[in-house]
């Protein structure tokens, strides 16, 4: 992806852009003008330099992105936000990102009716504080493979979550790059949705990207409410379950190992109480 095609509010953005001016101004692509409507731009790196350049009369000569460079945009950003996560399952998780984001992008589209009707609600509140990731994910949104999962049993998970949710596996064995026994990923579920108790062979990290939701770790044990940005991890065969809040439910998530394995549904009592309940 070229610099010059930086999305508008990445860190450090701004110099990219004017960086990559000035490579191709030494190139006599651009004219001086045009570097120096770059240079002014340089300082904010939310400020687009369209309307500058339409002021002396030439178009913008930011490339356009490809799918694919969006795609790896969206890896890159995951990975600066993850890395500023405290807590267990963060050095794993990045680890096994490292190992596999060096691979081609592959990029097969598959729109999802859960993902076009809340993805934008979920990101209205991540605008305010992580801009650059927001941009990303919004960008790749369009091409990637967004999957309601239909592998558990309906009468055990749910109606509301077998019809409420979607994921896309960004690197992974079905991912947009492919790895083995690792999957990154993100994550949508529909607001105020149960996503019943269960566990799974796979170590897992959930990076949550809004909030508040509800999480508890085995039936009979405590619904804790957390804000979002607060990482949760889960050992092999930890019981959890979410209760999605009024923001709908957007997160990254990563699988370290066993991706195989088919998590398995923990039968609770209280499932009708939890799906009734509406958290504040």
């Amino acid at each position: 992806m070229s610099n010059l095609s930086l999305p508008l509010g990445a860190k450090g953005s701004g110099r990219a852009r004017y960086a990559a001016a000035m490579e191709m101004y030494a190139k006599g692509q651009i004219s001086p003008a045009m570097l120096e409507v770059y240079r002014i731009a340089s300082a904010r790196d939310g400020q687009d330099p369209a309307p500058m350049l339409a002021e002396i009369g030439v178009g913008d000569v930011m490339p356009k992105a490809s799918a694919a460079d969006h795609v790896a945009r969206l890896i890159d950003e995951a990975d600066r936000y993850i890395a500023t996560l405290p807590g267990r399952g963060v050095a794993e998780v990045r680890a096994g990102l490292n190992t596999w984001r060096g691979g081609d992008v592959r990029v097969t589209p598959q729109a999802n009716a859960v993902v076009n009707q809340h993805l934008s609600a979920a990101l209205a509140p991540l605008r305010a504080t992580h801009l650059a990731l927001a941009q990303a994910i919004e960008g790749a949104a369009p091409h990637l493979t967004w999957i309601t999962y239909d592998g558990y049993p309906l009468e055990e998970i749910g109606t509301d979550f077998a019809k409420g949710h979607a994921y896309a596996s960004l690197i992974g064995e079905a991912g947009n790059v492919s790895a083995q026994d690792y999957d990154l990923g993100i994550f949508l579920i529909a607001p105020h949705v149960l996503y019943r108790d269960h566990h799974h062979a796979a170590p897992e990290l959930y990076a949550p990207l809004t909030g508040p939701h509800g999480w508890r770790f085995g039936p009979h044990t405590p619904l804790i409410t957390k804000p979002a940005h607060h990482p949760v991890w889960n050992d092999a065969h930890r019981p959890h379950m979410t209760k999605v809040g009024p923001t709908p439910f957007l997160a990254l998530f990563g699988w370290i190992q066993d991706v195989r394995q088919v998590a398995q549904v923990i039968p609770a009592p209280d499932w009708p109480a939890l799906e009734a309940l509406r958290l504040e």
